[in-house]
């Protein structure tokens, strides 16, 4: 699951947003630095009432995804997209296809959410914009198994830049998936990945009830 898949019941609390929101915030700027359950779980009830709503926020970010990637839905979309995917990188031996068919999946559905209700992705930012970046990252940094400056720098950038947007148009979802391939360190994807497009939005959504988790 992405950010909307992952936060949009908890728009009401922003700093449990952030939580459900920083596991993958670090897998943007470290892949290495995890937020695990076994450390989290310990400051669900904090006195501090922000530490408490982050650090319920990243446990329910984990307890949606260990629920999403058992869905039959998700799992064979997934194969689905990997297969097609496959096809046009041919040849293509590494992992990238499995990488991307995964992905595409979880943007493809933050997509959907955004089309369904055009409020969503405003008040989504909106939320995210209340929260105090330096206060999340000291929080972040004593949770994770590793610290980062980096984080300082890149949540503001996130507040900013608004590029789940992007994902419902398929030159822009393919810019930002050819983001995530550097990050990666793997092959850009070409142009011609755009075809595949429309094809798969529309079988993400008709699937969509079964890709989210109960609310």
């Amino acid at each position: 699951m992405n950010y909307l898949a992952h936060g949009r019941l908890f728009i009401h609390d922003p700093y449990y947003l952030a939580g459900t929101a920083a596991p993958d915030w670090l897998s943007v700027i470290d892949r290495r630095m995890r937020l695990r359950s076994k450390t989290v779980v310990h400051h669900i009830d904090s006195a501090d009432p922000i530490r408490s709503s982050f650090a319920r926020g990243v446990m329910q970010h984990h307890a949606d995804d260990d629920w999403f990637h058992q869905q039959r839905a998700f799992v064979e979309l997934s194969l689905q997209f990997t297969l097609q995917i496959r096809d046009l990188l041919e040849p293509d031996d590494g992992f990238r296809p499995s990488f991307v068919g995964h992905i595409l999946v979880e943007l493809l559905i933050d997509s959907c959410l955004d089309e369904d209700d055009p409020q969503l992705l405003p008040s989504y930012y909106a939320a995210i914009q209340q929260i105090d970046c330096e206060l999340v990252s000291l929080h972040i940094n004593s949770l994770a198994t590793k610290q980062s400056d980096l984080l300082t720098k890149f949540l503001p950038r996130f507040q900013a830049e608004h590029f789940l947007a992007d994902y419902k148009h398929d030159d822009r979802l393919l810019h930002r998936l050819n983001q995530v391939m550097r990050r990666a360190t793997l092959p850009a994807l070409p142009d011609s990945f755009l075809s595949l497009l429309p094809s798969a939005r529309r079988q993400v959504r008709e699937r969509l009830p079964d890709l989210l988790p109960p609310s």
